[in-house]
């Protein structure tokens, strides 16, 4: 690997990094040299994710309940507890919820909301400490949140809460980013089409069950080129967007953004 991509020497953390779009992520960090932790609700799938990635360099599995502030609170603790400083923390645990408008559960839209947007916000804060240890002004500290086009437009599916959960987190970085310093970086958001999280029927079941549309066939998929992203598209975008000079693939947006010094915010974005 080009010594540009490189991550030797940081530490990083991706939330609902054992399937789908954060362990490919996760693989990439991995790959890249980086001490990577990831964490799932599910303690076994953590440490097989930790133990199969561990085959390309150093990974870490952790199990936290991030749908509740004293799950996010222990993780912080935890890592607190193993680390000195964090260098990357990826926001991409998340979750859907479908159901007929007429039908629609208050329960469903509180579920939604609080681990796509409060738990979020939840991890930065509790994990600003070591953000904030791992950053200077040449090299800040790095949060990318994992956003999605259901952000910014809508595609009829019945998951009423995950669209404005979503674009929720893309107004989060600004606000956040802000509020946290005056130093002037770049904030960069692509939104991939469709991506696969998991390979299995099992997967597939649940998302059809959550209002979430499920393109088998490619010439169905709705991006404009047709196609649906692939696990192979991730790892090199991610690991190029922690470095300084950077380009946006997708063209969709690339402005400034006043952040810390020592914290730059970012959000990247999937389905």
């Amino acid at each position: 690997m080009h010594p540009y991509f490189s991550l030797q020497g940081r530490t990083a953390l991706v939330t609902g990094g054992t399937r789908g779009i954060g362990k490919m992520i996760a693989k990439a960090f991995v790959e890249a040299g980086a001490n990577v932790y990831v964490c799932a609700r599910d303690g076994e799938a953590c440490a097989q994710t930790a133990e199969e990635l561990s085959a390309f360099g150093s990974c870490h599995g952790i199990a936290a309940n991030l749908a509740h502030e004293e799950g996010v609170q222990a993780l912080a603790s935890q890592l607190a507890a193993e680390i000195g400083q964090l260098d990357i923390l990826v926001n991409n645990a998340g979750t859907t919820w479908g159901a007929p408008l007429e039908s629609y559960p208050v329960k469903g839209w509180e579920k939604v909301m609080q681990l796509n947007v409060t738990s979020v916000f939840s991890c930065i804060q509790q994990l600003l400490p070591l953000l904030r240890k791992a950053g200077s002004a040449a090299n800040p500290a790095r949060v990318i949140n994992i956003g999605s086009v259901a952000g910014i437009t809508s595609h009829g599916e019945d998951a009423y809460a995950y669209g404005p959960s979503k674009a929720a987190l893309h107004q989060h970085v600004a606000h956040v980013g802000a509020r946290t310093g005056r130093a002037a970086h770049q904030r960069q958001r692509d939104r991939p089409w469709a991506l696969p999280q998991q390979d299995d029927s099992a997967h597939r079941r649940r998302c059809s069950s959550h209002g979430r549309r499920q393109h088998a066939d490619p010439d169905e998929a709705l991006g404009p080129r047709r196609r649906n992203g692939r696990p192979g598209d991730q790892p090199g975008k991610y690991r190029r967007r922690l470095h300084d000079r950077e380009y946006h693939p997708d063209r969709w947006r690339f402005q400034p953004l006043r952040t810390a010094s020592r914290l730059r915010l970012k959000t990247a974005c999937k389905p």
